[in-house]
């Protein structure tokens, strides 16, 4: 496929919104050869592994790990490939590693069962360090491998928070302030300006660079750093306004939900689609997921996600509600703009709201 048909000089920019990042239309098959090769390379000879979400406060908690053990090997995936991730980690490791899991939260005890015995048999030591709300069945499960488990309250700590607190160390200034800066952003207090600097970079940097970075020089980037994503902004405050301007507005019991699609930044939408009146916001993506956003008036973003194998926060959660039978499907996805996808989510919030009334 040629670059310029999804992104490229002259594509329309509201076509161009509906459609995945380039990265989409790699075969998988392409991208974990390519991965495993890396994976294989970067393990060999580690003794400390840190797991971890890619997003800022995933690679903070890697940064920490690193303050304290120089040789400390990132490994960033995602909520979706959780389970996948530990077993490729486990293949590749070598026996008495020791290692950090953060940021993230097992779906089921099924996804991760079977990586995650074979981590432990081949590590001397893991800690698993998050903020989201974790089913009792998925802790008492990893817990009873000998995982020792770090949770701390999704409404006042990030997963930084919790492995500042677990490690315990002396951190300097510079390292203690970052862990607020990082918080501010992912519990989306938008108190202090630099967050949303550091989430951007996250996205947009090599994994390497931003640990290096912040490492060196905490939440203040160099200028030259935030010049580039400011430029990188431009982009992405349109894709922003345009999601927010296609968003539809619906009735569901007491509930006002909002509901979009197109490849945007889900946080700041969701922001821009409650100032509309919304305490329910669904963003649809063109790969498929979805984020979902609360308020005060609705706190079950969670619950809302695990209908579908996801979760996440009561205010902030993802899922992937339907399974794409091949490249038409999809085709259909974009076309329609999540338009399957759109109405199982409503079915889903409205069975848990005539749930919700019965229960009352």
């Amino acid at each position: 496929m040629k670059d310029e048909l999804v992104k490229g000089q002259g594509i329309d920019p509201e076509r161009a919104s509906l459609l995945p990042g380039m990265g989409f239309f790699i075969p998988e098959s392409v991208y974990r050869e390519q991965k495993e090769k890396e994976l294989e390379t970067s393990l060999k000879g580690a003794r400390l592994v840190v797991i971890t979400d890619s997003d800022a406060d995933g690679l903070t908690c890697a940064a920490l790990v690193q303050e304290d053990q120089e040789d400390a090997i990132c490994v960033p995936t995602s909520p979706y490939d959780l389970g996948g991730c530990l077993s490729r980690v486990a293949t590749y490791i070598e026996q008495g590693v020791k290692m950090y899991i953060c940021d993230l939260c097992p779906d089921s005890v099924g996804e991760i069962e079977p990586g995650l015995r074979e981590l432990c048999d081949k590590t001397d030591l893991i800690v698993w360090c998050d903020h989201h709300r974790w089913d009792k069945d998925v802790y008492d499960f990893v817990e009873s491998l000998g995982v020792q488990v770090e949770l701390g309250d999704s409404s006042e700590e990030c997963a930084a928070n919790v492995v500042f607190r677990v490690l315990n160390e002396n951190f300097s200034e510079k390292m203690k302030e970052l862990v607020e800066v990082t918080r501010d952003h992912d519990l989306w207090l938008c108190e202090d300006e630099r967050s949303g600097y550091l989430a951007d970079f996250a996205m947009w940097a090599p994994v390497k660079e931003y640990i290096e970075v912040v490492r060196e020089c905490g939440a203040d980037l160099p200028e030259d750093i935030i010049s580039f994503l400011e430029e990188n902004r431009k982009e992405k405050n349109d894709l922003i306004r345009r999601a927010i301007n296609r968003a539809e507005y619906k009735k569901v019991g007491k509930h006002t939900v909002g509901m979009t699609y197109g490849k945007c930044s889900q946080n700041e939408v969701a922001e821009g689609i409650r100032g509309e009146g919304a305490d329910v916001c669904m963003i649809v993506k063109p790969t498929g997921g979805v984020s979902i956003r609360g308020s005060e008036k609705f706190e079950r973003c969670h619950e809302l996600a695990r209908v579908f194998e996801g979760g996440g926060h009561p205010r902030a959660a993802g899922c992937m509600p339907i399974e794409f039978s091949d490249l038409l499907h999809y085709a259909n996805h974009w076309i329609s703009q999540g338009e399957e996808t759109k109405k199982v989510l409503i079915e889903a919030l409205e069975t848990m709201v005539r749930d919700e009334n019965a229960g009352g």
